[in-house]
């Protein structure tokens, strides 16, 4: 398994082009506050959630060092979210969405990913039921929710909630529904994905998720 270490988790957190343009004091805090949360948190720190434990522990980090080193909480939590969201990839998605098979193929991506990319923490509900234009599911417990929970910061737990926004909000073709999160106060998070005839155009109304 891969070591739970400050900068290694960095490397792949959407943090790794950030981090460096740091004055070298920011750094060294920002890694010694990854130490201290990798010990708090050890029970999340398995195989599975190794690549979601880098985007919550450095969020954090960089959070609160940046508060630490005169900023205020606006200014952290704008640098925080703006640079997480910049490294999202939302065209890549669109791509995907225009390929016709793109609801079957998230029927077989998205559990398996979830079930090999998740570790401790994580509980989801999935619908084989679905008819072939429809991909829904439910996520019921979050890593994310728990840590954020227990910092009192659920507003990057929120964050992280929005990047999914970012990525499927505006898909062609298909429609992203989710109406409630767990770090936005919901007792799931409801991800649902319906797909709209290539005939209809932009002839339906998208939903506005959160």
């Amino acid at each position: 398994m891969k070591k739970y270490e400050p900068m290694a988790l960095i490397g792949i957190s959407r943090y790794r082009k950030y981090f460096p343009s740091l004055p070298d004091d920011i750094q060294q805090d920002i890694c010694k506050r990854i130490d201290e949360l990798i010990m708090e948190h050890s029970e999340y720190c398995d195989k599975g959630n190794y690549k979601h434990m880098a985007q919550i522990f450095t969020s954090i980090a960089l959070y609160e060092v940046l508060q630490d080193h005169g900023k205020s909480e606006e200014e952290a939590y704008r640098t925080v979210s703006e640079e997480m969201w910049k490294m999202l990839t939302p065209e890549s998605y669109k791509k995907m969405a225009k390929l016709p098979f793109f609801i079957p193929m998230m029927k077989k991506i998205l559990p398996f990913g979830f079930r090999h990319g998740s570790g401790a923490g994580w509980h989801y509900e999935w619908h084989s039921d679905d008819p072939k234009d429809r991909f829904h599911f439910e996520c019921r417990e979050c890593v994310y929710r728990h840590i954020f929970e227990k910092h009192d910061l659920m507003k990057l737990g929120a964050m992280f909630c929005h990047s999914d926004v970012i990525n499927f909000g505006e898909l062609p073709f298909t429609d992203f529904k989710r109406t409630k999160t767990l770090c936005q106060g919901g007792d799931c998070c409801d991800f649902d994905f319906i797909r709209h005839s290539t005939d209809a155009g932009d002839g339906w109304e998208r939903s506005k998720s959160i």
